[in-house]
């Protein structure tokens, strides 16, 4: 394939979405491609600035930062009127924005750029429903920016549905290209000496359901049951979360760890649990699956798509009743628990690797550029 220059626009360095990015730039460089991004300034942390130092020398078109709001407000004119210099600047092939503000940056780049505007929503705007306030807004303003895009790229097959079915049929390319993992992942995580039954990974805000594992962890010692677990990440909703835990008088069994390599934080628990309302298609599932971890999960989102014959597995979102009897089913049969996670692992080997997802990723954006070239804008 023709190297190609390649802009990534995204807003906050966190989650599975920066992970995707770091991943995808990564490897698009390995491959002989000219690669720059462009991500927000306020957010992140050490580690998101630890791993963005480490490849910043892989990238031939540069790194720059922005302050970006998570909501509408003034920063985006800056945000566009950035994301427009640098693209002059590159000369770029591709804009490829993730999430709805990096999407609807590239989309709203100025000047006849001959370039692809690709957008990947990870979940995004998708994750707000049609009847609240925020959620017409938000739709709305995907409908009109819609028109704008070259190249629609999801994750998952249920992102693909979801944006049809709430925002509408996109009039560029649409394409699916599920996240993977690399082959170094696979190697069997081990538990620590210390590790509680349970473990947690994400950002701590009410959409990931903590909460409801929370709650979960009540029921069963309502029952006569302690399950311990460790509760990883950072966010919004961490004090909240502390104080439900304190007074459901659970301080004994709920332990909080700051933000960690995944890897790490999997091997603080034996169990990996999920407990979203809402998701795309999860890293976390995907590296608890490579790592041989049990996984209990909500049917939401791609998780099905990830789990296939396994799905039926899969708890309702929102109900700790069902959830505290998942997570006592899983420590009660171990045996069957460490079968379905081998089962698991050889699914994800074979379906979820990082070549395929670069693989169609590129093949995507060759297409999406062949069809500027017959329209005579590239």
């Amino acid at each position: 394939m023709t190297p190609l220059n390649i802009l990534h626009v995204f807003r906050s360095p966190v989650g599975g979405l920066f992970r995707h990015v770091v991943d995808l730039a990564r490897e698009q460089a390995a491959r002989g491609h000219r690669v720059g991004l462009i991500a927000d300034s306020i957010t992140g942390g050490e580690r998101a600035d630890a791993t963005l130092a480490a490849l910043v020398p892989a990238l031939a078109l540069g790194f720059t930062r922005i302050p970006m709001s998570r909501h509408l407000g003034l920063r985006d004119v800056r945000a566009v009127a950035h994301a427009t210099r640098r693209a002059a600047e590159t000369r770029a092939d591709i804009l490829h924005g993730h999430g709805a503000k990096g999407g609807a940056f590239v989309r709203l780049v100025l000047g006849d750029h001959h370039a692809v505007r690709a957008y990947t929503p990870h979940g995004g705007s998708l994750v707000f429903g049609k009847d609240s306030l925020a959620g017409k807004f938000y739709l709305a303003a995907e409908r009109a920016l819609m028109r704008r895009g070259d190249l629609f790229l999801f994750e998952s097959e249920f992102s693909a549905r979801a944006f049809r079915d709430q925002i509408g049929v996109p009039g560029g390319l649409i394409r699916v290209a599920r996240n993977g993992v690399s082959r170094r992942e696979f190697e069997t995580v081990v538990a620590q000496p210390d590790a509680t039954d349970l473990v947690f990974l994400g950002e701590l805000r009410h959409i990931k359901g903590i909460d409801v594992l929370v709650d979960a962890i009540a029921q069963l010692r309502r029952d006569g049951r302690a399950v311990s677990a460790t509760l990883v990440g950072s966010g919004p909703d961490r004090d909240t979360l502390q104080a439900q835990v304190a007074a459901l008088g659970l301080t004994d069994l709920i332990r909080f760890k700051a933000a960690m390599p995944g890897r790490e934080a999997l091997s603080l628990g034996r169990i990996m649990v999920v407990p979203s309302r809402a998701e795309s298609l999860p890293y976390v599932v995907l590296e608890a699956a490579a790592g041989c971890v049990p996984l209990i999960a909500t049917a939401v989102g791609g998780i099905g798509e990830i789990l296939g014959p396994q799905a039926a597995a899969l708890v309702p979102a929102g109900d700790a009743g069902a959830l505290a009897q998942a997570i006592a089913y899983k420590l009660d049969d171990r045996a069957a628990a460490a079968e379905s996670a081998s089962r698991l692992r050889e699914r994800v080997a074979t379906t979820f690797s990082i070549d395929s997802m670069v693989d169609g990723v590129l093949g995507a954006y060759a297409d999406a550029l062949e069809n500027l070239r017959q329209s005579g804008r590239h």
